[in-house]
């Protein structure tokens, strides 16, 4: 996945600042996931976050007008991605993609989740035989129309 200049720019700004996402998400009140999201150019910010952003990154503040443009969302390369763990992802949907619409279905009808009306968060639990990700995703449920 190739990732822009203004990414760049703001994951070195970010590691030069010693700035995780988690104290982001302390400065702007907002999910460090999504605060990623931004950073990646897969949300906007508004003006106010934007600043808040490049503020604590250390960066000019004409840097935060990227961070509020639209986005191309969806934009990553449509190869099997090589990333291990972006493509366990991918592994997740090949193995249990049509288990969970079966289930999806069964328990809503026929719909879909929404991408829109979403959130994700990522937490860390602490298991004895090695720390195991726990990552919860929660999307409006919107039913197909019939016209």
């Amino acid at each position: 996945m190739p990732i822009s200049n203004i990414t760049e720019k703001l994951l070195a700004a970010k590691k030069a600042q010693g700035i995780s996402f988690a104290d982001l998400e302390k400065l702007l009140g907002r999910d460090e996931v999504w605060i990623a999201a931004v950073i990646y150019r897969q949300a906007s910010a508004s003006a106010e976050e934007a600043q808040k952003i490049v503020s604590a990154l250390g960066l000019d503040g004409e840097m935060a007008q990227f961070l509020s443009e639209p986005t191309l969302k969806g934009s990553l390369d449509a190869t099997v991605p090589v990333d291990p763990l972006i493509y366990r992802f991918y592994e997740i949907m090949q193995v249990y993609g049509m288990p969970l619409k079966a289930v999806i279905h069964e328990k809503f009808g026929d719909g879909i989740m929404s991408a829109i009306d979403f959130t994700l968060d990522v937490e860390k639990e602490a298991d004895p035989k090695g720390d195991r990700v726990k990552i919860i995703m929660s999307g409006k449920f919107l039913e197909y129309k019939k016209w």
